[in-house]
């Protein structure tokens, strides 16, 4: 850990998946003593959860869909966002720039690119994203949060770093806290979620599912779940119907809390949420978003699944009667859901925001100001791969 105040840039595509690591770095690097910026696009700058402290600075984002019709106004765009890049880089001053997917962060690092600044990408996903294959062979470093990704070819092995994925430090903060107590006669609380817009399937298949649980288990659930707005009423009168005590919302401010007491999750399977219940110790079921780009959440599942923390139920065979089967295989007792929550807390990479930091720590040089102040020779690393590797923990 350097103890010289730096400057760096956070580049991340409008997304929660792409913006929760880059808060939780933020917040590490702030801690340390740095200086950080936000690199990001409108739908970004909207997300929940940015820290006070953390400028966001917009920049157009070229999106490259199939239709090839629309590529030259994509290029347009990522050029106009280097540009304006190029002249953060000039007043800010950074030295590295970390770029976490999604098209926003590709005009940030082709412009550091330019620059001569070094680059890092973090890749939160099972499956190395478009962006950063596309940026791969170019950058300093290629840091991780699994140990096995797909489509990261293997020649850049030396540069590759596994460190996790940076979670929310509130959520980490349960990390050492017990499992909540699940007796024979206890209540049984269950947690839904399908991501920042909630997802319909949920809210189709869980509560009827739910309702198929033998009266011992059904009885003693308390569920929260969070739905889309369009779906509440419907959700509600399900959950009535049954007779099953349920909170509904389409946001919860207090997730974490939430969290620390849930005995069993159900929810989609990206990177974030997958990172939050292994860092936390929460057994899960997980139903992959079919249309994730290159089903990379079928990818993010399977090292929970394969460690005995969580099941898995792709979409196309999510029904009531499936969804029952799979929590009575993980709940069929107190000891077994107890084992399933280790299992998945044995997955947990805590260090993740830590170890991130220090690869992004081991590149570039300090400001004018604190070199003088340091008494050390001005000058910008272009290459720290090797500090890194002696100071990153993969886990």
């Amino acid at each position: 850990m350097t103890s010289v105040t730096r400057h760096y840039v956070l580049a991340a595509g409008g997304t929660g998946g792409h913006l929760t690591p880059a808060f939780a770095l933020a917040a590490e690097l702030a801690a340390r003593g740095h200086h950080v910026a936000l690199v990001t696009d409108d739908r970004g700058a909207a997300i929940p959860g940015k820290p006070d402290f953390l400028p966001a600075h917009i920049l157009p984002a070229g999106r490259f869909g199939k239709n090839p019709l629309g590529w030259l106004a994509a290029i347009r765009a990522v050029l106009e966002g280097r540009r304006m890049a190029r002249r953060l880089n000039e007043t800010f001053q950074p030295s590295a720039v970390v770029g976490f997917g999604g098209y926003p962060a590709l005009p940030a690092l082709l412009g550091a690119q330019a620059d001569g600044i070094p680059t890092i990408i973090h890749e939160q996903n099972a499956v190395l994203g478009r962006v950063n294959r596309l940026l791969a062979g170019r950058v300093n470093a290629i840091a991780t949060a699994y140990p096995d990704v797909a489509r990261l070819k293997g020649k850049f092995a030396p540069k590759v770093h596994l460190v996790g994925n940076p979670v929310r430090p509130e959520v980490l903060a349960l990390r050492d806290r017990e499992y909540p107590p699940f007796t024979a006669e206890g209540i049984f609380r269950v947690l839904v979620t399908g991501g920042s817009q909630g997802a319909r399937v949920l809210s189709e298949v869980v509560p009827d599912g739910l309702a198929m649980l033998p009266p011992a288990l059904r009885s003693r659930l308390q569920v929260t779940q969070q739905c889309r707005p369009e779906d509440l009423d419907a959700v509600r009168a399900r959950y009535a119907s049954h007779g099953i005590p349920a909170e509904l919302g389409t946001y919860f401010e207090d997730m974490q809390a939430r969290l620390a007491d849930t005995h069993l999750f159900i929810g989609r399977a990206g990177a974030s949420t997958i990172a939050e219940l292994t860092a936390v110790g929460r057994p899960a079921i997980l139903v992959p978003l079919p249309i994730a780009t290159d089903d990379h959440q079928t990818a993010n599942v399977r090292e929970m699944v394969k460690a005995g923390g969580a099941r898995a139920i792709r979409q196309t065979g999510f029904t009531a009667p499936e969804l029952a089967k799979q929590i009575q295989a993980i709940a069929q007792s107190p000891a077994s859901l107890a084992n399933a929550a280790h299992a998945a807390w044995n997955c947990g990479r805590p260090k993740a925001a830590s170890d991130l930091a220090d690869l992004v720590e081991s590149f570039g040089a300090a400001p004018i100001q604190d070199v003088i102040r340091v008494g050390a020779s001005p000058g910008r690393a272009t290459d720290g791969v090797a500090a890194a590797t002696a100071r990153v923990r993969g886990e």
